[in-house]
C-alpha cells in the first residue's frame, strides 16, 4: 500500500493505493463507508491484483484532515470530484461502499474522468427509513457481520466523534441517491450482499434501471460483504471495468 495526501479546498484527503496501472483497464477509486475506511483495505488489495486501486478517505474522516465545516453529501462529492481532477489523468471506475455510494453517485455525473460507477451495498433504501427503522436494521445487520469488522471500525468512529457521526447519518438520510443517478451518463454496476438488511433487491434493481446502462449482482454476505470476502467484488468489478 502506498499512502498519499491531497490538500483540497474542503480538507486534506488521504488515499491508499495498491497494484499497478495497466493500459487495457481503468484504475478503480473506492470511496470509504460511514466514517470508516480500514475495513475496505483487504478488498482494495484484492482489486489491486488486476489494476491500480485507490481507497479514498473523505475530509474529517479516517486518516484525512479536518474540513472547513461539516460537509453535506454533495460537498463530499465535490471533494471526490476535485481529487479526481487533481490526481488522475486517465478515466477511472469510481466506486463506493455503503454511504460512500451516495458520495460517489454525487461525484460521477458529468465528470470527464469517470468512465463507470460501481455501488456496493448502496444506501439509503426507502424501505429502511426513517431513522428509528434504520437504527433497528443497523443493529440487526451488525449481528450478521463478522465480529472483527465492528472492532476494526472503533478507532475511526472514535476519531469522527458522536456529533460528526450523527451529522453523517442525517446527511445520508437527506440525500437522494436516485436523483444523483438520474444525472448519470456512464454505465453503472450495483453489488448487494444477499443477506443485506439495509437494502432490498427491489430497490437495488431500481437503482440499476435509472442508469443508461446498468448491471446488478448479488454476492454472499451481508452489508459488509467486502470484509467477509475481500475478493468477492473483484471478479464482477473486473468484468465491468473491461467493458468501459
Amino acid at each position: 500500500m502506498i499512502t498519499s495526501y491531497h490538500d483540497s479546498p474542503l480538507g486534506l484527503m488521504r488515499s491508499r493505493s495498491a497494484g499497478e496501472a495497466r493500459a487495457d483497464i481503468p484504475e478503480i477509486v473506492v470511496v470509504q463507508g460511514m466514517a470508516v475506511a480500514g475495513y475496505l483495505l483487504p478488498g482494495v488489495r484484492a482489486l489491486g491484483e488486476w489494476t491500480r486501486a485507490h481507497l479514498l478517505e473523505l475530509p474529517g474522516l479516517a486518516g484525512s484532515g479536518e474540513p472547513p465545516h461539516e460537509l453535506s453529501i454533495p460537498e463530499y462529492g465535490q471533494a471526490v470530484a476535485a481529487w479526481l481532477t487533481a490526481t488522475r489523468t486517465r478515466p477511472v471506475l469510481l466506486a463506493g461502499h455503503s454511504s460512500g455510494t451516495q458520495v460517489a453517485a454525487e461525484a460521477a455525473p458529468g465528470h470527464p474522468l469517470v468512465a463507470g460507477l460501481m455501488l456496493a451495498s448502496p444506501t439509503v433504501d426507502p424501505a429502511v427509513r426513517p431513522l428509528p427503522r434504520l437504527a433497528l436494521r443497523f443493529v440487526q445487520e451488525g449481528r450478521l457481520e463478522p465480529p472483527g469488522m465492528t472492532r476494526s471500525h472503533l478507532p475511526e468512529w472514535r476519531r469522527a466523534g458522536i456529533r460528526r457521526l450523527a451529522h453523517l447519518v442525517r446527511a445520508s438520510l437527506r440525500n437522494d441517491i436516485e436523483a444523483s443517478l438520474r444525472r448519470l451518463t456512464v454505465p453503472l454496476l450495483v453489488l448487494r450482499g444477499a443477506d443485506d438488511l439495509l437494502s432490498t433487491p427491489q430497490w437495488a434493481r431500481r437503482l440499476v434501471a435509472t442508469a443508461p446502462e446498468g448491471r446488478y449482482a448479488e454476492l454472499p454476505g451481508a452489508h459488509g460483504f467486502p470484509f467477509l470476502d475481500p475478493h468477492a467484488w473483484s471478479k464482477p468489478a473486473q468484468q465491468f471495468a473491461r467493458t468501459l
